[in-house]
């Protein structure tokens, strides 16, 4: 967007009634210089994410410096004001939502007036969340309403994590890229089937793939290519021995071996026999 000043906002088509936990509306914006709001209050939650530029936001008597990668909460009926700088002002997108359910949910994700700021310097699911609620919205279609609402759910679930990452320093620590290498393998071990690359695993924990597969093999002494390989290739063994109606080619392709010669060469590399060796051994015991 630049700095061709923009304004875009989706509003729920459906009334909110007195539902548990409703999106009212979304939008994203590319601010101009000095553009202020309030001090005023909202009836309603109101999550902003800075994708770009600078600002301040007050809140009960207290200022905050914003930039890229911040998200600033503003809760129901609390006198707030914000402002974007003058020579780089906000890019941010937003979402406003209400519902009985919505303080409790928005205080489990660890979101609080006492903490009204968040900063996620590498994230890369928040404005994409952000603009898939847009897109739920803008769609008008009857699942607009729980399309929006699970994509909100999602958020505030990575609100709870980047809050609760025992990171220092932006380092990551040894029991966190622990339990990063076990959501990789959780991952792996669900996928397998799947056309899946270490490009889209890597994409799909928002990490890169060089700084991952390091991190994977300094906990598991294999890389994550290889231990996919293994996992196949140990899935197919167990189809060799007890799925004997299906044939070297099925049970390639129901493991996530599309080439059957390359499978074979896999197999054989990891057992010392071909898939067809090792199944003709089993059929003779």
């Amino acid at each position: 967007m630049g700095r061709n000043y923009s304004y875009y906002v989706v509003s729920n088509p459906l009334p909110a009634g007195n539902s548990d936990f409703t999106v009212l509306f979304a939008g994203e914006s590319q601010t101009k210089p000095e553009h202020r709001l309030g001090p005023k209050v909202y009836d309603y939650h109101l999550i902003h994410y800075v994708i770009s530029g600078r600002g301040v936001f007050s809140s009960h008597g207290e200022e905050y410096a914003i930039g890229a990668g911040d998200s600033f909460v503003i809760e129901p009926e609390q006198l707030i004001s914000y402002v974007s700088d003058e020579l780089d002002p906000w890019h941010y997108c937003w979402i406003a939502f209400t519902g009985t359910q919505a303080a409790k949910l928005v205080s489990e994700a660890g979101l609080t007036p006492a903490n009204p700021i968040i900063h996620i310097s590498r994230n890369r699911h928040m404005p994409v969340l952000y603009r898939q609620i847009q897109q739920a919205l803008k769609s008008k279609k009857s699942n607009a309403q729980l399309k929006a609402t699970g994509y909100l759910s999602l958020l505030l679930g990575e609100y709870c994590e980047a809050l609760s990452a025992p990171t220092i320093a932006g380092l990551i620590t040894e029991d966190e890229s622990d339990r990063i290498v076990q959501q990789a393998i959780h991952y792996l071990s669900t996928q397998y089937a799947e056309p899946i690359t270490i490009e889209m695993l890597a994409e799909s924990l928002g990490y890169n793939r060089a700084y991952l597969s390091r991190m994977f093999k300094k906990h598991t002494q294999v890389t994550p290519v290889t231990f996919l390989l293994k996992l196949r290739v140990d899935k197919a063994r167990l189809l060799l021995r007890e799925r004997l109606e299906l044939t070297i080619e099925q049970i390639a392709a129901s493991v996530g071996f599309y080439d059957p010669l390359y499978f074979s060469k896999q197999f054989k590399r990891w057992y010392g026999v071909s898939p067809s060796e090792y199944r003709n051994h089993i059929k003779s015991l």
